[in-house]
């Protein structure tokens, strides 16, 4: 299945049908009152969280969603049919914005969490609604509330618990392989990884989620390479791995590049600061260096301001496990402020439309 993490969508909600004019009509009532029935409202449009998605790729080839509309009223003070809701199926992590006002609509975190997105229109009223003492047969009734198009924005921000970054070939498609069941592409040229790829990682009987982005170069956060535009994708995690090459000359250099793409990305976004995570900096394949390179390595990423540094080799495994189990403390802590946050809120788990 291809990955697509944005889509623009057209949305209308239903509108409201229209009031009824009728009288009654029966034997031997001469003049029957009005009895005229007011119009359905019309269906709403929905976005809804649901398992088993992971990609909008399916907002590639529809995107276009209408509600239905109400139904007109009829006589015998008989109500029109409501219009059947439009309901988006979106996955875990999807922002929708208002590509008109660029305001926020709604932020899809939770499975099964629904929001209202365009409210259906009213329906109108029929003519029994404007009888009086002085106009005893009204001949007029409401048309329907129209419906709400808009023009959306589905940004889907995958969520994991660690976001690995580095530069291209460092190795994180490796890792990723080696500590999950992903099966990302692997070769030894850079920008192998065209899309994120989602891991899930088990230690000590515990399951995490990692995240794997393209690799970051100098200028991403300006638009250059293809990791700037997959950075959103790391902005929930509660941790960051950031892997360091050991085969390159100057690791201290690789280092700075990818703190300082974290930091120029933060000043283009709002909330998620990157470069304020928890970061863990690991010096990967270490299996092709001595020793002596890997302690001065590890010094230069030490002097350079990385800590903790630690070291391991994703082809043949040494050091991960230490590894993951440090990633594991830092998210375990993250989960326990995460859900006193969320109790110390009252949230019940329940979600409102807005």
């Amino acid at each position: 299945m291809k990955f697509l993490d944005e889509a623009k969508v057209y949305i209308r909600s239903g509108g409201g049908g229209p009031g009824c004019v009728s009288f009654r009509r029966e034997k031997f009532i001469e003049f029957g009152g009005p009895n005229g029935g007011d119009g359905g409202k019309g269906g709403d449009v929905w976005a809804e969280c649901v398992e088993g998605l992971n990609t909008l790729i399916d907002y590639r080839y529809q995107q276009h969603f209408f509600a239905r509309s109400g139904e007109h009223g009829m006589g015998q003070n008989r109500t029109g049919k409501n219009g059947e809701d439009k309901i988006l199926y979106v996955p875990q992590g999807t922002e929708i914005f208002d590509l008109e006002t660029e305001e926020q609509l709604a932020d899809l975190t939770e499975i099964g969490q629904r929001v209202l997105i365009a409210r259906g229109g009213n329906g109108g009223f029929g003519n029994l609604h404007f009888k009086t003492s002085t106009n005893q047969a009204p001949r007029h009734a409401n048309p329907g509330q129209p419906g709400i198009e808009r023009t959306i924005l589905l940004r889907l921000k995958l969520i994991a618990d660690v976001g690995l970054v580095g530069l291209p070939n460092a190795g994180k498609s490796t890792f990723l392989s080696v500590v999950s069941n992903a099966r990302p592409k692997i070769a030894d040229y850079p920008f192998t990884t065209l899309v994120p790829n989602l891991g899930v990682v088990l230690i000590d009987e515990r399951e995490f989620v990692v995240a794997d982005i393209p690799g970051l170069i100098a200028g991403a956060s300006e638009g250059a390479g293809l990791g700037d535009r997959f950075l959103g994708h790391v902005e929930r995690c509660a941790v960051l791995l950031h892997l360091v090459d050991g085969t390159a000359e100057d690791v201290a250099s690789d280092f700075e590049v990818i703190r300082n793409e974290l930091a120029l990305y933060d000043e283009h976004v709002e909330g998620h600061p990157l470069s304020q995570r928890p970061i863990i900096t690991a010096l990967n394949k270490t299996d092709a260096m001595s020793a002596q390179e890997i302690e001065d390595k590890r010094a230069a990423l030490i002097e350079a301001g990385a800590d903790p540094v630690l070291t391991l080799s994703g082809a043949t495994r040494q050091g991960v496990d230490p590894l993951l189990r440090a990633l594991w403390t830092i998210i375990k802590d993250s989960r326990k402020a995460e859900t006193v946050r969320v109790s110390g809120a009252g949230g019940s788990g329940s979600w409102s439309p807005i």
